[in-house]
């Protein structure tokens, strides 16, 4: 067994945006500090999140990220007050890199390039003299008196005055993400929230989702039913995949949705294809096109109404053959094409494993953390930031704000500083 030849000020477990802004910001105040990270480069996360361009936080008011971390959002005030999306975009802008924003307040690199990201923490965090020990992975963290001893896989012991555990939570193992800080943090005596997948695409009952795989669905509306339990959507986008259903709406839905699907074995999703127009404007609209049209086959006019990709299988469910005329279309059959425009449905079983969403519910409890200080209130001298800590929000920037926000206020305070923001 080695022993580091240095003990530092703190040790920081993890080089995501939390681990990187809390290491950045310890090391600003004069600190020495560690930062361990177990692969090869920092934000391996962020190298995948917003398809690669990684939307690093939301435009919106304090009020609303509280609102998006409901029912947990209020634990996080103090972070957000401390650092904020505007501090966070001077942060990066102050680098010279660029942002932009673009709908719903989705904050973006101008670069469109995660990489870039990463490329101004680590130009902090060189800028701060913070040092980066890659490849190293801690299994456990033992308390010495007045300091910490970080055990490595390899039985190297990295001596800390204080640590900062920011090791995610347990989705996409690839990129580091595998659960190390929940067993550390449970063997220090935290309790653990049951950790659930978040931001996870869904799996659906019916088969012929295969057929659709890929389709892309703009500006939809999606309802969720448990029994009398109703979860309704804004309007946006959704997509179908070999196995079920994902995109945007689904995605931000999916914790509810899984959480529900623990009291039901099933639960039924409808899509309101067509959320800008009523039942009887659709009707107007079916009786003009036919009008208009003439006499051609059904599987040609339902292209000026639905995705050329769908028509197939929307008559196949309505049982209208796709050669069918117009003039052959009953009344009855008008009014099952309408409904099943307004609530095409699918029936969802479950979700993809834990591992394959985005986000990770579930973590050290906020019970057992100060959340003026991301500090332990089991063992002192101990704190967290980022997904590590229960509870998630929607996409758009949130999650990635409550890890740089939380990071931000863990490193302050180990450095033993009152909040101020960064300048």
């Amino acid at each position: 067994m080695r022993d580091s030849a240095k003990t530092y000020d703190i040790a920081v477990i993890g080089g995501g945006p939390a681990g990187s802004m809390a290491a950045i910001r310890a090391g600003q105040l004069g600190k020495s500090v560690t930062l361990i990270e177990r692969n090869n480069s920092i934000g391996s996360k962020i190298m995948i999140t917003g398809k690669g361009r990684c939307n690093l936080t939301n435009s919106s008011p304090i009020d609303v990220f509280i609102k998006k971390f409901v029912p947990r959002g209020e634990f996080l005030r103090s972070a957000f007050f401390s650092f904020f999306n505007e501090d966070l975009m001077e942060f990066f802008r102050s680098k010279g890199l660029d942002l932009k924003v673009e709908r719903q307040g989705r904050v973006f690199p101008a670069t469109d390039k995660a990489r870039s990201v990463i490329s101004v923490l680590e130009e902090y965090l060189k800028e701060s003299n913070v040092d980066i020990i890659y490849n190293t992975r801690i299994v456990g963290i033992e308390r010495k008196g007045n300091y910490f001893v970080l055990v490595t896989e390899d039985g190297t012991r990295i001596g800390a005055k204080k640590v900062v555990i920011a090791t995610g939570g347990v989705s996409y193992k690839a990129t580091g993400s595998t659960g190390d800080g929940f067993a550390i943090a449970k063997r220090l005596g935290h309790t653990i929230v049951a950790l659930k997948p978040a931001l996870v695409p869904l799996r659906t009952s019916q088969r012929w989702v295969k057929d659709l795989q890929g389709l892309a669905l703009e500006n939809v509306r999606i309802q969720f039913h448990f029994g009398n339990k109703r979860l309704t959507s804004d309007v946006g986008e959704v997509m179908f995949t070999h196995f079920g259903i994902s995109g945007p709406l689904v995605l931000d839905m999916s914790g509810d949705v899984v959480l529900a699907l623990e009291k039901h074995e099933e639960a039924r999703m409808t899509i309101d294809l067509k959320p800008g127009l009523k039942k009887e404007q659709l009707e107007s609209k079916l009786v003009n096109l036919f009008a208009v049209k003439g006499n051609i086959q059904i599987k040609n006019l339902m292209q000026d109404v639905l995705p050329k990709k769908m028509i197939t299988v929307f008559l196949s469910l309505l049982n209208i053959p796709l050669s069918r005329r117009t003039n052959q279309i009953t009344k009855e059959d008008r009014r099952a094409i309408i409904d099943m425009l307004k609530a095409f449905t699918l029936t969802i079983t479950g979700s993809l494993p834990i591992e394959e969403a985005m986000v990770t519910e579930g973590g050290v409890s906020m019970k057992d953390i100060n959340p003026r200080t991301m500090e332990s209130r089991v063992v002192p001298g101990l704190y967290f930031a980022g997904e590590v800590i229960e509870g998630a929000a929607p996409s758009e920037g949130y999650n990635l704000q409550q890890a740089f926000s939380t990071g931000y206020l863990a490193g302050e305070n180990t450095a033993g500083q009152t909040s101020q923001t960064m300048v």
